[in-house]
């Protein structure tokens, strides 16, 4: 199955990319996807608990993944 990733702020920088298209084996987890970002990106470069959003709802790692889902990673943001 393909599933589209979506890369904004830093995370953008990190992928030198706002989107990448990835195939996985049908039956994926968003836990799966993280592993393989994680693992494109250098471990070091995402820190370790990553929040990310399904078809725009933010979703656990348990959440299973379907041939065409967009899969938001969302960096963490701070302000005042």
């Amino acid at each position: 199955m393909r599933v589209t990733c979506l890369f904004f702020a830093a995370y953008r920088d990190v992928f030198g990319a706002e989107q990448i298209e990835l195939e996985l084996p049908q039956g994926s987890t968003l836990g799966a996807l993280i592993d393989d970002v994680r693992a494109r990106a250098g471990d070091a470069a995402l820190p370790r608990q990553l929040v990310a959003a399904v078809n725009r709802e933010y979703a656990s790692v348990e959440t299973v993944l379907h041939d065409g889902d967009e899969v938001a990673f969302i960096p963490p943001v701070a302000g005042g």
